[in-house]
């Protein structure tokens, strides 16, 4: 029987990123990922890098996104030495786009809701915004630069996190299926894998949208997945710095000339197929946010599955199990969360304590609400 101080269920950029930070403490650590690793929801991503929530409901997972962007720079610059790989980190900022009439609303919506959170945010006039990105419609009414912002190539940051892990000592097993947590009484003691049972002092789950698949692991991470159609563009005549965004849709530059364009959010099971639909209202968004797009190649289409939790916060912690802690549920802030996550699992199995606050995002919130439910 394979022997492990921590085998993790996900070889995606989260429980890579687990794996790398726990392999640089000491720690034998052992990932298990039913296809190959990085190719899931970390693969399918835009990579962006903004702490800004989308909604009410996520305004409590505002500082741990600000906490995880103070650790990008040194986590890019650490998983590039080690691996040798480029993972296309560029700290250059979002501009955010109104086009509408209710523009100036907005606009003081936003800035006043962005600095009540303490995250920087400039009011742009249509044409400040324009000499910052001339590719921007004419159409524009006004712009909210978020200076503080980034991106990363995704694709390229995962597949050097894994090879810094493996070059860390991790041992990666690909298309190995998780099917159920190895537990004794009230503790886990590792993963059953293909039938093998796989020892461990700890255990974390980080398989994504596949989480709840894995037995005995559903109660505390009962994630579904969220479908996101993606497009990526080539266009000679349009040059784009900062990440675009709009109500209908964003747009991110890569280092290689590409424009990725994003993303729908659907809720229709593991159905990854690329439709009509949603190309039409990625592209009809695009061209309405940057009309120069008219003239791109479309060079690549694509779906991913995002972890979705109920209330769309991460879960991140341990659970009631002694052993086992959950490391999902990051929906569109997986790329964003990656550093974070990793060093709080790392602080929690390694003293006990954690730099951050993750109460809120504890596991055993559904655990607890489904005791209410049904006492």
């Amino acid at each position: 029987m394979k022997s492990f101080d921590v085998a993790i269920a996900g070889g995606g950029l989260i429980g890579a990123s687990i794996a790398l930070e726990l392999a640089q403490v000491g720690l034998r650590v052992a990932v298990f990922d039913r296809q190959q690793p990085g190719e899931g929801a970390s693969w399918a991503a835009a990579g962006i890098l903004s702490p800004a929530p989308e909604n009410a409901a996520m305004i409590s997972a505002v500082n741990l996104g600000r906490a995880s962007m103070t650790l990008y720079p040194g986590f890019a610059a650490s998983v590039e030495e080690i691996s040798g790989q480029p993972v296309g980190y560029r700290p250059k900022g979002t501009v955010e786009a109104f086009l509408s009439n209710d523009a100036q609303p907005k606009l003081s919506t936003i800035i006043a809701l962005h600095h009540g959170l303490g995250l920087k945010a400039e009011p742009l006039s249509a044409d400040d915004a324009r000499e910052l990105e001339p590719t921007l419609s004419t159409e524009l009414q006004a712009a909210v630069l978020r200076p503080d912002e980034a991106s990363v190539d995704n694709r390229a940051l995962t597949k050097a996190v894994l090879i810094a892990a493996e070059r860390a000592g991790v041992k990666i097993f690909a298309g190995r299926s998780v099917q159920a947590i190895h537990k004794s009484r009230q503790r886990c003691e590792g993963l059953v894998v293909d039938n093998e049972k796989i020892e461990a002092q700890w255990t974390v789950i980080a398989a994504g949208c596949h989480s709840a698949e894995i037995e005995g692991a559903a109660a505390y991470a009962p994630v579904q997945p969220a479908k996101g159609q993606m497009i990526a563009l080539r266009c000679k005549t349009v040059e784009i710095e900062r990440v675009l965004w709009s109500d209908h849709v964003y747009l991110v530059p890569r280092n290689d000339g590409r424009i990725l364009a994003g993303a729908t959010v659907e809720y229709v099971g593991f159905d990854k197929r690329v439709n009509a639909g949603g190309l039409q209202t990625i592209l009809a968004g695009a061209l309405e946010l940057a009309p120069g797009l008219a003239d791109a190649q479309i060079e690549e289409t694509w779906a991913g599955l995002r972890p979705a939790s109920v209330d769309h916060l991460p879960i991140i912690g341990p659970a009631d199990l002694e052993g086992l802690l959950i490391a999902s549920g990051h929906f569109r802030g997986g790329i964003l969360l990656a550093p974070i996550t990793a060093r709080l699992i790392r602080e929690w199995i390694t003293t006990r304590n954690v730099s951050e606050d993750w109460s809120c995002f504890s596991p055993m919130r559904f655990v607890e609400t489904a005791k209410a439910t049904n006492p």
